[in-house]
């Protein structure tokens, strides 16, 4: 089991991790990323590296293969260490105040360590008529747009990914249809309206009863609500855009102040356990808004703080990186 030695340990290698070890960079610290994924990016890598993205500063609409590719460029003269494919398993509070965080595979000796893995390991929530079709037809993330190219895609579900994926398949796709159980949806409602605008068909109090086809899915029946009337549509790709059931993990035994799965942190992103810090989507605190946009701050916000637990002497803002040098 190798063991490294550096200043910030950050755990989650997703958006607020790569913006955190950039700063940690530009703070002069030695830096290395832990994470559970067998590549950087966390969730967006995972899931949706073709999904477009609108809240990020600077840009209008970036694709999540971009953003973080960008993150990766801007990181690496911080030369962060990455150790992926490793889940931080054990926390060991030192006399000099350093943790100690151990993984399956090595151990690292930070003076500071923060967290923002996202929101843990997450499991999509099953859709019950398509059981035993996945690897079939039925996926719950889409990935690479291509694949689903001249196929009739229906989506179940109402929230952001639903929509966003209807509105990324539809010049791509024979046809696209999104069934949700409700008459409202979740998804933010600039993306509905764009996805109306493009007469894609939007069937509502409505579920999906049953998959039919022979080693691939071919057909979908969904039931009216209300009516218990029963359709039928032509179907290849089924995506089940449900949503994800999460479990922090081990973390969850590391005697942090969690509240709902998520990691309670003052303004300075301090966790209550001392040199231990968390930022981006798995920190939480009176007035969040769960953004990338946000946790690239909360990351920034969590170096500097290290900086100073790490060196009492340190200033805690050191400048714009924009500033003129002297």
């Amino acid at each position: 089991m190798a063991t490294h030695d550096v200043d910030i340990l950050i755990i989650g290698a997703g958006p607020a991790g790569l913006y955190g070890s950039y700063y940690a960079g530009f703070r002069g610290m030695s830096v290395a990323l832990m994470d559970s994924l067998e590549e950087p990016g966390g969730q967006i890598t995972a899931m949706y590296p073709e999904k477009a993205i609108f809240d990020v500063g600077g840009f209008s609409s970036i694709k999540g293969r971009d953003l973080i590719n960008n993150l990766l460029t801007q990181a690496k003269p911080s030369n962060p260490k990455f150790l992926l494919n490793q889940t931080a398993t054990t926390l060991k509070q030192n006399a000099d105040k350093s943790l100690t965080i151990t993984s399956e595979k090595e151990t690292v000796n930070a003076k500071a360590v923060i967290i923002t893995g996202g929101i843990g390991r997450f499991t999509p929530r099953p859709l019950p008529a398509a059981d035993g079709w996945s690897g079939k037809g039925l996926v719950h993330f889409v990935p690479k747009m291509s694949d689903h190219a001249g196929k009739d895609v229906v989506i179940v579900g109402g929230g952001d990914s639903a929509f966003d994926w209807a509105n990324e398949l539809h010049p791509i796709a024979k046809s696209v249809t999104l069934i949700h159980r409700r008459d409202k949806f979740r998804a933010h409602q600039a993306t509905v309206d764009q996805v109306k605008a493009l007469g894609i068909e939007l069937i509502t109090e409505a579920e999906v009863t049953k998959v039919s086809g022979s080693s691939h899915i071919e057909k979908i029946e969904y039931m009216n609500s209300k009516t218990k009337e029963t359709k039928e549509l032509n179907c290849q790709t089924l995506v089940a855009a449900l949503g994800f059931t999460a479990n922090i993990g081990p973390l969850a035994e590391w005697g942090l102040n969690i509240e709902s799965r998520k990691i309670v942190v003052d303004s300075g992103m301090h966790t209550n356990i001392e040199r231990l810090f968390a930022a981006g989507d798995i920190s939480t605190y009176p007035g969040k808004v769960a953004l990338i946009s946000v946790g690239f701050g909360e990351a920034a916000t969590a170096v500097n703080n290290a900086t100073v637990a790490i060196n009492p002497e340190a200033h805690l803002f050191p400048g714009h990186s924009s500033g003129s040098v002297e």
